[in-house]
């Protein structure tokens, strides 16, 4: 598999980073770049030259979910540390991440069971690793990722005193209204789903009225902060009986499936029972890749993702591996922008 070994775009440089919102460089959310890979070639545009690219009849599963602010500064032990709460779980206890203070630049991979965190009048008490206990990795040994159980109102701290998660190849911190999609109405990501990004009301609209349907699916991420080779963990979603509906049409009429980003190919791949997309919700550990594909995504449309990340998997195995890794090569060679404010890239393999 070439996309986790040496190749050039493995060689982007840091200052391919976004480190700000279009918005911030002067361009519209739909005037970053767009990159458009087929089996026919490749092609370079804007993001709001996407209707050039798509035919009446397809769909365009997108993601609902919304960013709340996931990041607040706390204590542990005495010792100062960045705090990121990935998931809120059914029993009432929460999945969070321990981070270095004052800027979350490294998981904390000492932390024990029982442990007590404190946010104002927030305890939380670590119980278990999550979803298990971590095996070794090149960056040490310990579990980055914990069950705690909450005492006090967690949700009220996050909206006092909280952030939305940032990482530092960001020039300064934004706010919660740049972490927004077009999509979202349902409050629940710890991150953005950050593909949705580029598209405006306005897109929107020129999409529709060329007859590309959307089909509206629910996914909170979790964080998105993995270790080199770490799988994404169980995640919140939910297809609609409306959204399956319009999903199996399309395919039945010759559309395409086209997913916008990797959190939308998890939730309606998730939902899949022979050839037809059903209503579904819950927790997935679907894990998408070349060895265990989609069934119903034809397309994809995604950001740019680092080397190592594991959505690079699930895009190789939307695309294969030949096509991706085309993409990869020409955005490398044309200086598009990584991260969630960056470019973005239309991926078909029909």
């Amino acid at each position: 598999m070439t996309l986790l070994d040496e190749s050039p775009h493995t060689r982007f440089a840091a200052s391919s980073f976004a480190p700000q919102p279009p918005e911030a460089r002067g361009l519209e959310r739909d005037e970053v770049r767009l990159l458009v890979a087929t089996p026919d070639g490749l092609s370079h545009g804007q993001f709001r030259d996407l209707p050039e690219h798509l035919h009446a009849g397809d769909v365009l599963v997108v993601n609902t979910s919304a960013t709340v602010n996931a990041e607040i500064d706390a204590v542990v032990e005495g010792s100062s540390i960045v705090l990121h709460v990935a998931h809120r779980l059914d029993d009432g206890d929460s999945v969070v991440e321990l981070r270095t203070a004052p800027d979350a630049a490294r998981a904390v991979l000492d932390a024990s069971a029982g442990d007590v965190v404190t946010l104002g009048d927030v305890r939380l008490f670590l119980r278990s690793p999550w979803p298990t206990e971590a095996p070794s990795s090149p960056t040490g040994s310990g579990n980055r990722l914990w069950r705690a159980s909450v005492r006090g109102d967690l949700d009220r701290q996050l909206a006092w005193n909280g952030r939305p998660i940032s990482y530092g190849y960001l020039d300064r911190r934004y706010p919660l209204p740049a972490y927004q999609t077009v999509f979202g109405t349902q409050p629940g990501s710890a991150e953005m789903a950050s593909a949705g990004r580029p598209f405006t009301d306005a897109l929107v609209t020129r999409l529709m009225t060329s007859g590309v349907q959307f089909a509206p699916v629910t996914l909170h991420t979790g964080v998105s902060s993995q270790e080199a080779g770490e799988a994404p963990g169980p995640e919140w979603f939910e297809v609609p009986p409306s959204s399956a509906r319009v999903v199996n049409a399309a395919r039945d009429g010759g559309g395409r499936v086209i997913a916008v980003g990797t959190t939308a190919t998890r939730a309606v791949e998730s939902t899949v029972r022979g050839r037809d997309v059903v209503a579904g919700r819950g927790w997935t550990d679907r894990v998408i890749t070349p060895a265990d594909p989609p069934r119903i995504v034809d397309g994809l449309i995604t950001g740019w993702h680092d080397p190592m990340a594991s959505h690079l998997l699930l895009v190789e195995a939307v695309a294969g591996e030949r096509l991706t890794q085309a993409a990869y090569d020409a955005a490398v060679a044309e200086d598009y922008l990584w991260h969630e404010f960056g470019d973005s890239a239309l991926l078909l393999r029909r």
